[in-house]
C-alpha cells in the first residue's frame, strides 16, 4: 500500500481499533492522530456508540472535528457537542420489529438510543426491564437511564434498537432476526458477539453517515482510508478508497478490506497512518 496517495480523510472505528484492549488511545496512536491533524487532513470517529460516549474518546486523541455515531445515523459535531444529522426509526417500525422477533424468541430483551438535533426532553437511552449492556457503560459512564416500560422505549423516534438475548451470540441473534425481518429493508448489525445486535433505518450504515460527512469536507470516498473491526464496520470499508480490517477483527471484515494491519493492542491504526504522517 506504500503507493497509495496520502488520504484527504481518515476513518475509524473506535472500540476494537482505534481504542487498544484497555479502551485506551495509546501515546503512539495519539501521536500519529495529531500528526494528521495537523497536516489539515480530518480524522473522522465512526462509531456504533452514541454522541454521549464520543467526547473521552476525542479528548484523549485531541480531535474537534466530526464523528459518526449510532452506526451511521447521526453525524456530530464533537466541538459544540451537538447532532448535525439525525436518521431515526419511527415508533411503529421499533413496535412492529419488537413483536415480530418476540413472537419468535420470547426472551429477548429491548433498547433504544435517542438522539435529536437541538434539546430534547426525551431520555437518551431506554430500556425494558431485563435489558443488560453486554460491555457495560464505556469510560466508566454509569448516568444512563433506568428501566422503564417497554411501551415508553419503543414509543418515541430512535437512532436505532437494540436487541438482547442472552443465551446466543449476536451471530446466531442476527441470522435469526434477518430471517424474521426478511424483506423489511432494515439494517441489521453488531459490534460485539455477546448477544447483541443492532438495528437502524433502511439504508442507514456507517458508510452512509461517513458519506455525509465527506460531503461536508469536499473529500471523495476514493480518498479516504477507513479501519474497523466488526461487521458494522463492512460497509464502511468497502465504501471507502482504502478499508484496513484490524488483525483482531471479524472475518466478514477481513474478507472486506483492501488491507489488514496489526490487532488494536499493537497500535494497528497508527501503523498504517505512519506511513504518511
Amino acid at each position: 500500500m506504500d503507493n497509495v496517495d496520502r488520504p484527504k480523510l481518515v476513518a475509524s472505528d473506535v472500540d476494537g481499533t482505534l481504542l487498544d484492549p484497555l479502551e485506551r488511545v495509546t501515546p503512539r496512536t495519539a501521536g500519529v492522530v495529531g500528526r494528521v491533524v495537523a497536516a489539515g487532513v480530518p480524522f473522522v470517529l465512526v462509531s456504533g456508540r452514541p454522541p454521549r460516549w464520543i467526547p473521552p474518546v476525542a479528548r484523549a486523541a485531541g480531535l474537534t472535528g466530526y464523528a459518526v455515531c449510532a452506526n451511521g445515523a447521526t453525524v456530530y459535531d464533537i466541538a459544540s457537542g451537538e447532532a448535525l444529522s439525525v436518521h431515526d426509526l419511527a415508533p411503529v417500525v421499533l413496535h412492529d420489529v419488537t413483536h415480530a422477533v418476540r413472537g419468535v424468541l420470547p426472551d429477548i430483551r429491548v433498547a433504544t438510543e435517542r438522539t435529536s438535533v437541538g434539546p430534547s426532553p426525551l431520555a437518551a437511552f431506554a430500556t425494558e426491564p431485563g435489558f443488560r449492556n453486554p460491555w457495560g457503560n464505556p469510560n466508566g459512564m454509569d448516568g444512563e437511564n433506568p428501566e422503564v416500560p417497554t411501551a415508553e422505549v419503543l414509543g418515541h423516534p430512535a437512532t436505532k434498537l437494540m436487541i438482547r438475548h442472552s443465551g446466543l451470540t449476536s451471530q446466531e441473534l442476527a441470522a435469526a432476526v434477518l430471517s424474521v425481518l426478511d424483506g423489511a429493508a432494515l439494517e441489521v448489525t453488531y459490534s460485539t458477539n455477546r448477544g447483541l445486535i443492532e438495528v437502524s433505518a433502511a439504508g442507514v450504515t456507517k458508510a452512509t453517515g461517513l458519506a455525509e460527512v465527506c460531503a461536508m469536507v469536499d473529500v471523495p470516498s476514493s480518498r479516504v482510508v477507513a479501519f474497523g473491526d466488526m461487521p458494522n464496520d463492512v460497509h464502511m470499508l468497502r465504501w471507502a478508497g482504502h478499508g484496513v480490517a484490524m488483525a483482531n477483527a471479524h472475518h466478514d471484515v477481513l474478507a472486506a478490506a483492501d488491507e489488514v494491519t496489526a490487532p488494536n493492542s499493537e497500535d494497528g491504526v497508527a501503523q498504517v497512518l505512519e506511513r504518511w504522517f
